[in-house]
């Protein structure tokens, strides 16, 4: 499988809601950063992670509309789309993924925090 193809796979798996599933895909030392928090170390604390995540935000669809590659550099701008309280939540966000050894070693996600905010605070 090439570094473009886990990057698409991986996307796609977040749908399941399956936390296990998704963690799979990282190296035992893989990060996981959100840049607007700290970042997550380790295959077990992304699943701890990203089953609070799952929780809080149900099954969340990634809509990846490019992605670039460069060797085991994967980059994509997508629209995660998320909910919260029965409204859904439409985040843009540009990933940055660093593949080594067939798994995620590195994923770095960039986006503004404000549609979660708002949709938090009551849509206001």
């Amino acid at each position: 499988m090439t570094a473009s193809e886990l990057v698409t796979a991986f996307c796609a798996e977040w749908a399941t809601a399956d936390p296990e599933r998704i963690a799979n895909y990282f190296t035992d030392d893989g990060v996981y950063h959100n840049i607007p928090m700290e970042p997550v170390e380790g295959r077990d604390a992304i699943r701890t992670f990203v089953a609070g995540f799952v929780a809080a935000f149900g099954n969340i669809e990634f809509r990846v509309h490019r992605q670039l590659v460069d060797g085991d550099v994967v980059m994509n701008e997508r629209t995660d789309v998320l909910s919260l309280g029965g409204a859904e939540i439409e985040l843009p966000v540009v990933g940055v993924f660093e593949v080594r050894g067939g798994k995620i070693a590195a994923w770095r996600d960039y986006f503004d925090m404000a549609p979660i905010t708002k949709a938090a605070a009551g849509g206001e």
